[in-house]
């Protein structure tokens, strides 16, 4: 079996521009949570900026950078050097978008709360997929495919496996399965939790398979990654009373 050396230098520029786009995400993540854990608390330096009054989210400066790469890549083109450059900059800003993704999501502030747990678990399935991408993991290269309508047929039935496991409430084994065809498969036969979108139209109260999803999913009943989550998620409140000066997520 030999191995295209043409195609090296394309896959290592394609994987150095992912690493990146995944380093920059992932130091942004967690200088941003060090950040705001600090006003939280209502120690060091460091307070929210706000504009005539108004809290400026995190997640403006991350939008404000994902429309400008995403201007630049569509406009420009960039290569070399400044390729790299930008998904820097793109890195930073999903970052900074993804961990406030609660609140545009509920369209209010849930930092801190317990609906704010959402941004954590979107942060680290897009980080998930980040190192899947940097590993060489592509669902969508038709390189030594067979055909190409067999190579979408396949992918668009990975694709539903995928979803049906995310369905199911297993958001990390779906989105894992979009690039692992194996994995996609298991977590789609698999038993749904009972809170999923799939239990409520597939599992109706009383029927067995509701029964055993209940029993396999108790209520408290935690994995390994909400102790993951609870690493960012979980803040004590201040200490001193009242609010943290400027601090819109101090409760």
């Amino acid at each position: 079996m030999g191995i295209d050396l043409e195609l090296v230098p394309a896959l290592t520029g394609r994987r150095a521009v992912v690493a990146w786009m995944v380093g920059a995400y992932l130091l942004t993540f967690l200088i941003t949570r060090f950040v705001t854990r600090a006003i939280r608390t209502g120690r060091g330096p460091f307070h929210d900026a706000s504009v005539g009054g108004v809290h400026l989210h995190h997640e403006v400066y991350g939008i404000f950078l994902l429309l400008g790469t995403g201007t630049v890549l569509l406009t420009y083109a960039p290569t070399g050097a400044w390729r790299s450059v930008v998904a820097v900059l793109f890195g930073v800003g999903a970052a900074l978008t993804l961990d406030e993704f609660a609140l545009w999501l509920h369209l209010e502030d849930v930092y801190w709360s317990r609906e704010g747990r959402s941004s954590i678990d979107a942060v680290l399935l897009a980080l998930v997929v980040g190192l899947l991408l940097l590993i060489g993991a592509n669902p969508f290269d038709a390189d030594g495919a067979p055909g190409e309508l067999p190579f979408v047929l396949v992918v668009l039935a990975n694709l539903a496996f995928a979803l049906a496991a995310i369905l199911k409430g297993r958001a990390v084994i779906g989105v894992v399965g979009v690039f692992v065809p194996v994995v996609a498969v298991v977590g789609a036969v698999r038993l749904a939790r009972p809170h999923s979108s799939w239990a409520h139209r597939w599992y109706p109260p009383g029927s067995s398979r509701r029964q055993r999803s209940e029993e396999r999913f108790p209520p408290g009943r935690r994995t390994r990654w909400d102790a993951l989550v609870d690493l960012f998620a979980n803040v004590p409140h201040p200490a001193h009373a009242g609010r943290v000066v400027g601090a819109p997520h101090a409760e």
